[in-house]
């Protein structure tokens, strides 16, 4: 594999960067504070592009690739990886599913607003009984006596942009009997009648980006919005999931980098016993170890990226995704664990940004799959078994 960047990807990665470090940096710390969406930046974001990195630009994207894509996540994760996890969703799950898997008349209607930054795209696959197990979902998806429409009730949960989305990529059974392949795929109007927003989630890290519950009663979805066919939608979910997975992965090597560099400054000029802390071993092994791991990540997730890149439309790039989502999410809370070591108690005060570092990297942990599930899907991909 060669890695050497296109004109493109350097641009993108160079853009994101100047724009993470001079819109997101100076307002990250206030919006971790006060949980508020931060609509001004992601319009901004919306119209450089990053809302839809790999959309072409017919469709109101920035038509670049996967690589492209992740270099943009791993700059503006660095400023802040609550914009990194909306735009993560946006890009990977909404977009990239409706992209992959709907008609010219779906991909116009409901990809343009959104890649364009227009409007904001969400994902609703995780229900209040079914996280990891997925297939085990109970909203319902009826489909009417004349057949021009379904009917959907029930309820999903932890739903990235819930509360801001205009649409949201939705799965529900349309088969109670036949298990994961009764699931189908459906775009969600949210202005509609029969669609409400449930509470936020007061959560531990990412605060900035808005989570809520939805639920569904009597909603009416045209048939026309049904992505994909019927009894596919597991199917659908899963890929965007390898997708979604190296977003992450992304993500969770801008949070590890933030806090390293914080990390590098502060052993450079903080003093103990009347020298630098970074001259003692104790410190330069951890800055070692920390800057190992990173580039290690970086690697796999832009291998993740490169391989997706190449699987075509219809491909899977389950291996590599999780492999890349597993170790990045894992390096990104050993080295925000280190970081705030490095930093004393200065580490553990909201003073410092250090403090934000660690608690945003617990999620990479968690969501796309927590690291267990990454490690049974690594050991299926890898042995052929279940």
């Amino acid at each position: 594999m060669d890695f050497q960047l296109t004109d493109d990807q350097q641009m993108i990665q160079s853009a994101a960067r100047e724009f993470a470090q001079s819109e997101i940096v100076p307002v990250a710390a206030e919006h971790d504070r006060s949980g508020e969406f931060p609509s001004a930046t992601i319009a901004k974001a919306g119209e450089l592009g990053f809302m839809g990195v790999e959309v072409p630009e017919e469709y109101g994207g920035a038509g670049l690739d996967a690589i492209g894509f992740a270099l943009m996540m791993e700059e503006i994760s660095a400023a802040d990886a609550a914009h990194g996890t909306i735009i993560s969703v946006n890009n990977s799950l909404y977009c990239n599913g409706i992209m992959r898997n709907g008609n010219e008349a779906q991909k116009h209607e409901f990809v343009t607003p959104i890649a364009s930054g227009q409007a904001i795209g969400a994902y609703a696959l995780t229900e209040p009984q079914s996280g990891s197990d997925a297939a085990n979902m109970r909203t319902r998806a009826e489909l009417s006596g004349d057949g021009s429409h379904y009917v959907l009730n029930g309820k999903k949960s932890w739903i990235t942009s819930g509360p801001v989305a205009r649409y949201i990529l939705l799965f529900a059974r349309t088969d109670m009997e036949a298990g994961a392949r009764g699931i189908s795929a459906f775009v969600i109007d949210t202005e509609k009648e029969g669609f409400v927003r449930g509470k936020a989630e007061p959560k531990l890290g990412i605060r900035a980006s808005a989570t809520c519950e939805i639920e569904l009663a009597d909603y009416r979805c045209p048939v026309e919005h049904r992505i994909g066919e019927e009894g596919t939608g597991f199917r659908i979910a899963m890929s965007m999931l390898d997708s979604g997975r190296i977003g992450i992965a992304a993500q969770a090597v801008g949070i590890a980098r933030a806090a390293y560099e914080a990390s590098l400054e502060f052993a450079r000029e903080r003093k103990a016993f009347g020298t630098p802390i970074g001259s003692f071993q104790m410190t330069q092994a951890k800055i070692a170890d920390m800057k190992m791991r990173i580039e290690a990540a970086r690697l796999l997730t832009l291998r993740a990226a490169w391989t997706k890149a190449r699987t075509g439309k219809g491909g899977r790039n389950t291996l590599n995704a999780s492999m890349a989502k597993l170790f990045a999410s894992e390096t990104a809370m050993w080295v925000t664990h280190q970081a705030v070591q490095i930093h004393g108690g200065m580490g553990y005060s909201k003073e410092l940004p250090v403090e934000r570092y660690f608690r945003d990297a617990k999620i990479t942990e968690i969501y796309e799959g927590t690291s267990e599930i990454q490690r049974l899907v690594i050991a299926r991909q890898e042995t052929g078994l279940r």
